[in-house]
């Protein structure tokens, strides 16, 4: 899996749109996961090639 760094959770909602409108197929939409921290938002697809990707931003709980 490749994760990239997301500027913000509206961010995270775009890359994923547009993973999806160039042939990603969707392995987790925009959210919240708090099982991986407080702050931590992400979405998931699959390339054409089955590259799982990864789209992440940490939000901070200050």
């Amino acid at each position: 899996m490749v994760a990239l760094n997301a500027r913000s959770v509206a961010h995270i909602a775009e890359l994923h749109a547009l993973a999806l409108q160039l042939g990603g197929r969707d392995e987790g939409g925009p959210g919240h996961r708090p099982q991986y921290g407080d702050g931590f938002h992400s979405a998931y697809v699959r390339d054409p090639d089955g590259n799982k990707l990864a789209f992440v931003y940490y939000a901070s709980t200050d």
